[in-house]
C-alpha cells in the first residue's frame, strides 16, 4: 500500500521515498510513499522526476501508486530515490482545482445550481451545470462573487471524517469509510481526494471565458491564478491589434468593428446583386448569339479551365429562362459539368445527365431543368459531350 502524501501535503515538492515494486521492463515503479498526483476527479496527474528520470504518467491502481518513467532506473537506484515534482504544473493544479471548488459552491449558494462534472484541461478548465441555460446576468455575478472570496482570502482546510456522521457537504458523498473533506471557510464543504491551496487568495482571479450547452447542462469554461493572468494578456494584445488596425482606441474598438462589419455585409449583398444582374444579361446575351439548330433548341457550351459550377448557375437560368434552351458548362479542373434545359426543350436534364455520367463513369445528378456531376478526367468530358450533343 502506498501512502499518499498529497492527501495532507499539497506543498511537499521534493521527498524520498524506497522502491517497493517494479514492472519487467523497468518502467513502472511502485513507492512506499508518493506526493505525485495520480489523475483523479477530474485532476490530471503530476509530473517530475525519480533519481533525475522524467515521470510520464501517475496512475491509481487501488492500494497503490504506478509511476510510468521515461526510462528505466539503473538497478544500483532501486532502493532509496529522490523525487521532485513539477512545482509550477502541480500548483497551476492547486489554484484550477480550488477554483473550481469555489465557483461550485457559488453557483449552489446563489442560484441553487449544483455542478454535475469537472474538468481540468491544459488550456482551460469546466464545470458542467445541472441547469438548462444560464443567464449572462448570472454568469458576471457568480465571476464577481468569487472573486470576493479570493479577495477575502478565506482558509481552505482539509479533514478526514468517517462518512456515516459527515454532514454539510455541497455534493453528498456514495463512499464509505473515511472522507477527505475540503472546506472553504464559511462557503463549501466537499468531498475530495485533490489538491488545493491553503488560502482562497492563492487562487488568484478567476475569469470565465465561455458558455456551451452539453445535453442537459451547462458547461462553463474557466481559468485561475496564472493561466487567467495569460489569457488576459493574450485577450489584451488581441483587442489591442484589433483597434491598431481600425485606428480607434480598445474602447472603440468593438463599434468600429461593428459598423465595418455592417458595411462590408452591405456591399456584399450589392455585389451579389450585380453579379446576379450581370449573370442574367450574359445569358440573354448568350442566347441571342446562338443559333437554333435543325430541331429548334439554341444548345450553347461554356467552358472554362477552372472556376466554380455554382458561379454558372444563374448564367445558365437565365439562359434556359428563354425558349427552347439547352446550356451545357464544363470545367477542366476539376473536370465537372452543369446541364440546364428550358421547360419547352423536351429533355430532361437530370435523367439525361445521370445517364451520360454513368457511361462516363462520373458521379453527379439533379432535376428535369438542372443538373450537374464530376468526372474522373478531361477524356470523360468529351465522352459525355459528345453523349448530350446526339441527345
Amino acid at each position: 500500500m502506498t501512502d499518499r502524501i498529497y492527501y495532507s501535503d499539497s506543498y511537499l515538492s521534493e521527498f524520498h521515498a524506497r522502491v517497493t515494486g517494479r514492472s519487467d521492463d523497468g518502467r513502472r515503479i511502485y513507492l512506499d510513499r508518493t506526493a505525485f498526483y495520480p489523475t483523479s476527479g477530474g485532476q490530471p496527474f503530476d509530473t517530475g522526476s525519480i533519481d533525475g528520470v522524467p515521470l510520464v504518467e501517475v496512475e491509481d491502481e487501488g492500494e497503490s501508486i504506478a509511476h510510468v518513467l521515461a526510462r528505466p532506473l539503473p538497478e544500483s537506484q532501486l532502493e532509496l530515490v529522490e523525487c521532485r515534482i513539477d512545482w509550477p504544473r502541480r500548483f497551476d493544479h492547486m489554484q484550477q482545482h480550488s477554483g473550481q471548488h469555489l465557483l461550485s459552491a457559488v453557483f449552489v449558494e446563489r442560484f441553487g445550481i449544483p455542478t454535475v462534472s469537472f474538468h481540468l484541461g491544459q488550456e482551460s478548465s469546466t464545470i458542467d451545470l445541472d441547469a438548462g441555460a444560464l443567464e449572462p446576468a448570472r454568469v458576471l455575478e457568480a465571476e464577481w462573487r468569487a472573486n470576493q472570496a479570493v479577495f477575502e482570502n478565506r482558509p481552505l482546510t482539509v479533514s478526514f471524517e468517517d462518512a456515516a456522521e459527515t454532514r454539510d457537504l455541497r455534493k453528498p458523498s456514495a463512499r464509505e469509510g473515511t472522507l477527505r473533506i475540503v472546506t472553504i471557510d464559511g462557503l463549501d464543504r466537499s468531498a475530495c481526494g485533490g489538491t488545493h491551496v491553503a488560502r482562497t487568495g492563492e487562487i488568484g482571479s478567476i475569469l470565465l471565458r465561455k458558455l456551451e450547452k452539453i445535453r442537459n447542462t451547462v458547461r462553463v469554461e474557466f481559468v485561475c491564478g496564472g493561466r487567467a493572468v495569460k489569457r488576459s494578456r493574450a485577450d489584451f494584445d488581441a483587442l489591442s491589434r484589433i483597434a491598431q488596425m481600425v485606428s480607434g482606441s480598445l474602447d472603440d474598438a468593438p463599434a468600429i468593428v461593428a459598423a465595418q462589419l455592417e458595411a462590408s455585409r452591405n456591399l456584399d449583398k450589392i455585389r451579389r446583386k450585380l453579379e446576379g444582374d450581370l449573370a442574367q444579361y450574359r445569358g440573354r446575351e448568350l442566347y441571342s448569339a446562338t443559333a437554333p439548330d435543325e430541331t429548334g433548341l439554341r444548345r450553347a457550351l461554356w467552358r472554362e479551365a477552372a472556376a466554380n459550377l455554382e458561379a454558372l448557375r444563374a448564367i445558365a437560368q437565365s439562359y434556359t429562362a428563354q425558349p427552347k434552351a439547352v446550356f451545357v458548362a464544363v470545367l477542366d479542373q476539376p473536370p465537372a459539368v452543369l446541364l440546364a434545359v428550358s421547360a419547352d426543350s423536351g429533355l430532361d436534364a437530370g435523367k439525361l445527365l445521370k445517364a451520360a455520367l454513368a457511361q462516363a463513369g462520373g458521379r453527379g445528378g439533379g432535376n428535369p431543368r438542372m443538373a450537374q456531376g464530376s468526372l474522373p478526367n478531361t477524356e470523360a468530358v468529351e465522352q459525355l459531350l459528345s453523349q448530350i450533343r446526339t441527345a
